[in-house]
């Protein structure tokens, strides 16, 4: 199958997420006023869209609390910068078993499980103009860790996303996620045409190599939208293969913290770096009001005060 490049690309960043990498960079953000400045940074630099998580303040542990996402939302949309504002809906889905031998109780301390209302409190709360929906459950890196979303899980969460009008963006970490995607939309629970993120070298989800991720992309409905990502080292590989293969692209410190051997990165350092990759491959910068019309999303204005 002959390539069909993408020139007129989004670039997403990721900008702290949800996992234990606050005390490996110092420029990985915590606060909400750290988590809006790099995002404000990350937008500065050509990123349409910022991908948020929160976390504790003080501990840089990641978080649930409301009170958090109100605040980074209203500080991003506060400012003078234009943004598309993505939050997760991710947490509150991790159950952590307990050894081989004895799995039940599960780990209380380190298992996080809630119901579908709960877990949408802060997008019906902020109402950002994207949040995720990742779509399967899924083995993580660690032995006994499971992320779960079940399909009624999942239907639940949709339709509250389609009910308030924020656009859901389907995380795909292998290509089951992407069938049952597809039978959401088909079913009218999410609208087409859908957004997918295609998440590449996770463990244990789809690998990072060029086949797996063709697989992916042609299992993508082709009016749909999606971008792409890879871990580490290869984010910056992944920023060019997703170009090629048609996609846009997600860059950012949730995904990796290096911009080079032995120099930690920041927020906007890695969309500049994205954004010369982009460019020199002859695609050109989507701006944040030109991915609103695209995706078919409305501008949220700031709160009231």
């Amino acid at each position: 199958m002959p390539l069909t490049m993408n020139r007129n690309v989004f670039i997403t960043c990721a900008v702290t997420g949800s996992g234990s990498t606050q005390d490996r960079s110092p420029h990985v953000p915590r606060s909400p006023k750290q988590i809006a400045e790099s995002a404000i940074a990350a937008a500065k630099a050509g990123a349409a869209v910022v991908h948020c998580h929160v976390r504790d303040p003080e501990t840089g542990a990641p978080s649930r609390d409301l009170a958090l996402y109100r605040e980074v939302t209203d500080r991003i949309r506060e400012s003078d910068t234009d943004v598309v504002l993505n939050l997760t809906a991710g947490m509150g889905g991790d159950i952590v078993f307990g050894d081989t031998e004895n799995p039940f109780p599960v780990n209380a301390a380190a298992t996080d499980m809630i119901g579908a209302t709960e877990r949408m409190a802060h997008i019906a709360e902020c109402l950002p103009e994207i949040c995720t929906l990742d779509c399967g459950t899924m083995n993580f890196a660690e032995a006994d860790y499971v992320m779960t979303n079940t399909p009624g899980m999942l239907r639940a969460m949709g339709q509250m996303m389609t009910d308030l009008g924020v656009k859901p963006e389907i995380e795909a970490f292998d290509t089951g996620h992407l069938w049952f995607a597809k039978e959401l939309v088909k079913e009218g629970v999410l609208t087409s045409p859908a957004l997918v993120q295609l998440c590449m070298g996770v463990p244990w989800g789809a690998p990072n190599d060029l086949n797996t991720f063709m697989a992916m992309v042609n299992n993508v409905p082709s009016d749909w939208n999606w971008s792409a990502f890879s871990l580490g080292r290869d984010q910056m590989a992944y920023v060019a293969a997703a170009v090629l293969a048609g996609g846009n692209v997600r860059v950012g410190l949730e995904d990796n913290l290096w911009l080079g051997k032995g120099q930690l990165a920041e927020n906007y350092q890695l969309v500049e770096r994205a954004r010369t990759i982009i460019e020199a491959m002859g695609g050109q910068l989507m701006g944040p009001a030109e991915v609103r019309e695209q995706l078919g999303l409305t501008k949220r204005a700031p709160a009231a005060t």
